[in-house]
């Protein structure tokens, strides 16, 4: 991955947002600087969906700061929406265009806002390319599949070539091997393009495989922020060694694994056979801060927040 840039692309503090007595959000604080691929998760009613939209400008916050690429979303212009790009989980089109003729339509909108250091809108053919539906270019939208479909959401996102893109469960309905393509694309734009990119997904191993940090939403406020290694080592200090000698499988925990590994070398050289370290994975890190949260639990959370700090 290239160095990412100092230059903050999404800055909130103290995000509040109320629906009547109901306390969605409760004080969310949080940075997000250009090239980062930051993953938002939380459980459901957690406050994921009414955050983005605040930050897309699609929703009024009730309290708080928020700036998104220099900007205010609630007072943003048509220049500073040119400037994101949204994939829903679903929206509406026109089923007996294609998919060409949609992208082509929709990027002739961001030519006015087009600039010397950004082109806009990107190539139709090599965006096509990109996000692999050359084969059914041409064919009506009604006739794609799922998988198709779903590429076709995220070519409409990005045919601004958007310097902030949000993903909203980008891969829903993809198959492993679309999945992975996807996963490449997103790298691709964030490492060449340098596209911030801001997703939500209930697949932890995709969060795990795509950001470089990782948001945990939970009653209302961020409960943990740091890389999917960097939570699992503040919630789980100790990893579980496994490995055999002469078929018998053994397996030990402890908090210096590379130590202890050499020590193990050094005991048993080359009858060492199965090694295998293994370190707490995002899922358990996420089920343990969030049901630590939700229990009322602190002890978890307050030694995650102190080694943020």
């Amino acid at each position: 991955m290239l160095s990412r840039s100092d230059e903050i692309v999404i800055h909130v503090r103290d995000l509040r947002m109320s629906y009547g007595a109901k306390a969605v959000l409760e004080g969310v604080d949080f940075d997000v600087r250009r090239g980062e691929v930051v993953c938002l998760l939380g459980p459901n009613g957690a406050g994921k969906t009414t955050t983005i939209e605040i930050l897309e400008g699609f929703r009024m916050r009730s309290a708080g700061h928020v700036m998104v690429l220099g900007a205010d979303p609630e007072h943003s212009s048509e220049d500073w929406r040119a400037r994101t790009g949204v994939v829903l989980q679903s929206w509406r089109d026109h089923p007996r265009w294609t998919p060409r003729r949609l992208l082509t339509q929709l990027g002739a909108f961001y030519e006015p806002y087009s600039t010397p250091h950004v082109e806009r809108p990107m190539d139709v053919g090599r965006l096509i390319d990109m996000v692999g539906i050359a084969e059914s270019a041409d064919q009506k939208i009604v006739t794609l599949s799922g998988g198709q479909r779903r590429r076709l959401d995220v070519a409409v996102g990005i045919v601004g070539r958007p310097e902030l893109l949000f993903l909203d469960e980008p891969t829903a309905g993809f198959d492993p091997h679309a999945r992975r393509e996807f996963h490449a694309l997103v790298h691709r734009l964030a490492d060449l393009e340098q596209t911030t990119i801001l997703l939500t997904t209930h697949d932890l191993d995709e969060a795990e495989k795509l950001a470089d940090r990782i948001l945990i939403l939970a009653g209302g406020r961020i409960v943990a922020d740091g890389s999917a290694e960097q939570l699992a080592r503040r919630v789980a200090v100790a990893a579980e060694v496994r490995w055999s000698v002469r078929g018998e499988t053994f397996v030990h925990s402890t908090e210096d694994a590379t130590g202890f590994v050499r020590a193990l070398l050094a005991q048993h050289g080359d009858d060492v056979a199965d090694l295998e370290v293994r370190r707490a994975s995002l899922e358990d890190t996420y089920i343990s801060l969030v049901h630590g949260y939700e229990s009322g639990d602190r002890t978890t959370l307050d030694h995650v927040f102190a080694e943020a700090g």
